[in-house]
């Protein structure tokens, strides 16, 4: 945790959302388990999340080359379904149900601590998503959730997924602040590396459970900001 920290010079918290706010390995496993009885829903959720990172960087690759246009993760989230279904061995499942299927990732539980922590920072900061996910997937879990956001910003608004920096300083210019006023609060390493080297403070949120109960090493790193066993914890330490 950075020794010289003045959280009175902060002016926005910006999310990251699956993982960090949204347990989207239990909330999958469990859609999986109720669409798709038989199926193993925990080795489903793990192998759809798998193929994201892949996906998104052939979307990116397409960009840089000039062909095509931004995809939104729905229709990521889509294309991965398929291939899973077919790795699994489920071969009758209908449109109407896919689509519906799809639309788990809409509806993510949110971690126990996430919407009082929310509430609490929103008294004093702006809080804001910073997601690769699109504003309708994002607008809808909110709502399910009851997740307290001023804003839902996404890399659809800025047509560029996270790590690319205009992801994390176009947050800074939505709200005409320095990117140094800015937090990204997250429970990925990468993403907090990605927002430090353009200037954000940031938070690190500890999710050990993310992928399940395969335990994700969660030690505190001196690169970051601050460090917080949840979004609660991360209100204890900005006085909230």
């Amino acid at each position: 945790m950075s020794a010289d920290f003045d959280g009175s010079e902060l002016k926005v918290i910006a999310f990251d959302v699956f993982g960090t706010v949204v347990d989207w390995y239990g909330g999958i496993r469990a859609e999986v388990e109720r669409a798709l009885p038989g199926i193993d829903g925990a080795a489903f959720a793990l192998a759809w999340r798998a193929g994201y990172q892949p996906a998104m960087q052939g979307v990116m690759e397409r960009l840089a080359a000039g062909e095509g246009g931004f995809t939104l993760i729905d229709e990521l989230h889509m294309g991965i379904l398929g291939t899973v279904l077919e790795d699994f061995g489920v071969t009758d499942l209908d449109a109407a149900k896919k689509r519906d299927l799809n639309k788990a990732w809409h509806r993510l539980p949110a971690w126990p601590d996430a919407v009082e922590g929310l509430a609490r920072l929103k008294r004093k900061y702006i809080i804001c998503t910073l997601s690769n996910g699109n504003i309708g997937l994002l607008t809808d879990m909110a709502k399910r959730a009851g997740l307290p956001w001023d804003c839902v910003l996404s890399a659809e608004v800025f047509k560029a997924y996270k790590p690319d920096p205009r992801t994390y300083l176009g947050v800074a210019a939505v709200f005409d602040v320095t990117p140094s006023q800015v937090m990204l609060a997250a429970a990925h390493h990468d993403d907090l590396a990605a927002a430090r080297v353009c200037g954000l403070r940031t938070g690190y949120i500890e999710r050990p459970y993310e992928f399940g109960s395969k335990l994700k090493d969660v030690s505190p790193r001196a690169e970051n900001t601050l460090h917080a066993r949840d979004i609660g914890g991360l209100a204890d330490l900005l006085g909230c």
